[in-house]
């Protein structure tokens, strides 16, 4: 294992150079890490390389695409394991977003499926990404759950700086990634594994 420091300019366009040369239909890209990790702030900065590089994209979140209230707090607003398992809606968003991405597939894309916040259905529109195009989903906890992805980026975060970075109220979620770690094991699973532990000086595993 090599690890090489990497300014985040330039591993903006690395990650766009390596995307950009994924050969398909289209191209389904997970930006995978927790909350403090800047995964949203990585998938938005790769939109304008993307472009400049001749490929259509479309921005979804992961956060879009949880479930109910009723269900992710059946069991109380701090369960780990619920938080790990439950929260995210995988069949909804394979469904809406990453299956109608598959070869043969129509290209419309839901971008976004539930406002957690106000716990309702978001009324959005369809999109249509043509063939060629760049689907950029970020979030936290993706990988490990079966979906096709035909890239994947994750940003790695050790257990003190999430304890560091993850806000105190949020101490509760630390166990479920402990959990992902062990379970999913996203370093050996992606591939592209960033750690951010300093987000202004990046280090690319290898």
């Amino acid at each position: 294992m090599r690890i090489r420091a990497i300014s985040p300019s330039l591993l903006v366009e690395e990650a766009a150079e390596r995307i950009a040369a994924v050969e398909g239909s289209w191209v389904r890209v997970a930006v995978d890490g927790a909350p403090p990790a800047g995964a949203q702030e990585l998938a938005d900065a790769l939109v304008g390389p993307l472009r400049l590089r001749g490929r259509e994209v479309v921005r979804v979140s992961a956060g879009d695409f949880l479930r109910p209230a009723s269900l992710r707090f059946e069991h109380g607003r701090t369960d780990p394991d619920v938080f790990y398992d439950e929260w995210l809606d995988s069949a909804a968003l394979g469904r809406e977003v990453l299956d109608p991405l598959e070869p043969g597939g129509s290209g419309r894309v839901l971008p976004a499926l539930w406002d957690s916040t106000a716990d309702r259905a978001v009324r959005a529109d369809y999109v249509s990404l043509r063939p060629g195009g760049v689907l950029l989903l970020d979030g936290a906890l993706l990988l490990g759950r079966g979906m096709p992805f035909d890239l994947t980026v994750h940003l790695w975060l050790s257990p003190g700086a999430l304890l560091r970075k993850v806000a105190t109220e949020d101490h509760w979620t630390l166990p479920a990634y402990a959990r992902y770690e062990q379970e999913a094991e996203p370093t050996h699973a992606a591939d592209l594994v960033v750690r951010v532990d300093h987000p202004g000086r990046p280090a690319i595993v290898e």
